[in-house]
């Protein structure tokens, strides 16, 4: 299984932090961003990684390198033109990911949890797994609907207003390789953007989409007080081990 890492974005809550800076790049306590969604693959066993960016691509190649620092047996870059979504962004990783599965991480996603497990049963299952997570706010982010019967999934709404559940898809995804094939028959959103929930639909619609729950830490980067909620949970995480 191929790795994959998306760093594209304009990081536009983030201003005027990102001005100069890609999102990615800014310190969560003692490290850079993107080192923890790396370090989430590493540890599920993925040493193939590829960066997906669209700026500050010095930045990206002066803190990572080639990827020795992390174990990894190698480390590409891609370029994503414009913010044209999450799916979008995972198709610049089509002929890196040749004719593997994948393991696809916003580069904002800061997950405590071991998915190696996760990792491996989905050698024999194949399509595509979602990762979820219970939260206080899921008109936030895309919502899982459940069956009422059996707990199967039944859709995935997009920061609805009444949300079905509390239960919020995570930035984590794996897929088979019939991925691309999937992306190529999307159409834009209404924000012009290629929308990774219309993605999983189609798994979903195949019934070939998985699920597996997130119970340690989470946090999703995307704002200063998210940004500093993280630091703060690491610093005081490192405290207590030492």
């Amino acid at each position: 299984m191929k790795g994959v890492v998306l760093c594209g974005g304009r990081g536009s809550r983030l201003h005027p932090l990102t001005h100069s800076n890609n999102k990615h790049l800014l310190p969560v306590y003692d490290v850079p961003m993107v080192y923890y969604p790396i370090r989430t693959l590493v540890s599920a066993g993925i040493k193939d990684i590829l960066i997906v960016f669209s700026n500050h691509m010095g930045g990206f190649i002066k803190t990572l390198k080639n990827g020795e620092d992390f174990g990894l047996d190698s480390l590409s870059y891609a370029y994503q033109e414009g913010d044209g979504g999450i799916a979008d962004a995972l198709s610049k990783s089509k002929a890196f990911v040749g004719e593997d599965d994948c393991a696809v991480v916003l580069g904002d996603n800061l997950i405590f949890d071991d998915v190696s497990s996760a990792v491996k049963d989905f050698e024999s299952l194949g399509g595509a797994m979602i990762f979820s997570k219970h939260v206080e706010d899921p008109e936030r982010f895309g919502v899982i609907e459940y069956e009422p019967v059996g707990h199967q999934i039944k859709d995935i709404l997009e920061k609805p207003s009444n949300p079905p559940s509390n239960d919020a898809v995570i930035g984590l995804y794996l897929y088979d390789n019939t991925v691309f094939d999937k992306i190529s028959e999307l159409s834009p959103s209404e924000r012009d953007e290629l929308e990774v929930t219309d993605l999983n639909k189609k798994y979903l619609k195949e019934d070939s989409l998985h699920i597996r729950k997130i119970h340690g830490t989470w946090i999703d980067c995307g704002t200063p007080e998210s940004l500093f909620m993280a630091a703060r949970t690491i610093f005081e995480n490192k405290n207590t081990d030492e």
